[in-house]
Formats: structure tokens, C-alpha cells, sequence
């Protein structure tokens, strides 16, 4: 006995509820970017106290303070310099998302549509081909936001170690 779209169709409905919710995916990454720059601008400001720091009175403590927070500075803007670039691909990746979302949106919902006119018809391979590939965006955009958020939260922890290094040793 051949499959009907009827029996199939809570399938495909699960497919375009999912992939209609897919543009909520970007709520996965949004907080950790969120973190990461907002870590970073306090990196900043921290530094900034830091270089000013009145409790350096002889030209000796001056000196290796400079050299100190210089060195901090540098590895913080070498830290920035490899984030900005992430940032590049964090965009594309944040609109890929949507372009997935869409695309996914657009065929299950196509699917759904189908089904209801098809309601006792058998279902053809290319159909239950098409609603694995509509799921395959979710996956896809899922993957996409996980790793973004994965490595804005590395960068946002490695930003944190160098302020706990400010802290610590300026």
C-alpha cells in the first residue's frame, strides 16, 4: 500500500512550522555577539583606566606600567583585529540563515499546499525528497547560528582573559 499525502501531511506541516520559526534561529547567536562586543568595549575602558593609572609616581614605575599596559593593548587589538574579521563572516552567515529560512519556508509551505489538494493521492518519491531537503534547512540554519554563537562566545572569553590579565597585573 502506497503512502497518501493525508498521512503524510503532519510531516509536511512539522516541516513548515519549523522552517517558518527558522528566522527566531538568529535568537541563538544574537546574545553571544551582544556579549562579545559589549565585553570588548569594557576591555577598552578598562584599559584606558588603566594607562592612567595615578598610583605610578617614579619615572621607573611609569616606564614598566607604560610597557605593560602597551603590551596589553596590543594583544587586545590583536584580538580585535582576528573578531573584526570574524564579523565579516558573521554577517553572511546571519543572512545565509535567512536565505535558509526562506527557502525552506517557501517549499514546505509549497508542500503543504499540494497535500491539501492531493489529500488521498499516493505520494511521490520527489515529494518525500522535498521534505527531507525543507528539514535540511533547518538543520543548516540551526548549524549556522550555533557556530556563530560558539565562536563569539570563544572571542568574548578569551577578551574576559585579558581583562582578568589587566586586572590582575596592571
Amino acid at each position: 500500500m502506497a503512502v497518501v499525502w493525508g498521512d503524510f501531511q503532519a510531516v509536511v506541516q512539522l516541516s513548515a512550522g519549523l522552517n517558518v520559526a527558522i528566522l527566531s534561529f538568529v535568537d541563538i547567536s544574537l546574545p553571544a555577539i551582544k556579549e562579545r562586543r559589549r565585553v570588548f568595549a569594557k576591555a577598552r575602558q578598562e584599559l584606558d583606566i588603566h594607562r592612567k593609572n595615578p598610583h605610578k609616581r617614579t619615572d621607573q614605575e611609569k616606564s614598566e606600567h607604560a610597557e605593560a599596559v602597551g603590551l596589553v593593548d596590543r594583544q587586545l587589538f590583536d584580538l580585535w583585529r582576528e573578531t573584526s574579521a570574524f564579523e565579516n563572516i558573521e554577517d553572511s552567515l546571519m543572512k545565509s540563515t535567512g536565505v535558509f529560512g526562506f527557502f525552506g519556508a517557501v517549499l514546505s509551505i509549497g508542500l503543504l499546499w499540494y497535500s491539501a489538494l492531493h489529500y488521498n493521492e499516493p505520494i511521490p518519491l520527489t515529494a518525500e525528497v522535498l521534505t527531507v531537503i525543507s528539514f535540511c534547512s533547518l538543520i543548516a540554519a540551526f548549524l549556522i547560528n550555533f557556530f556563530t554563537a560558539s565562536k563569539a562566545s570563544q572571542y568574548a572569553k578569551r577578551c574576559n582573559q585579558l581583562r582578568e590579565h589587566m586586572r590582575v597585573k596592571l
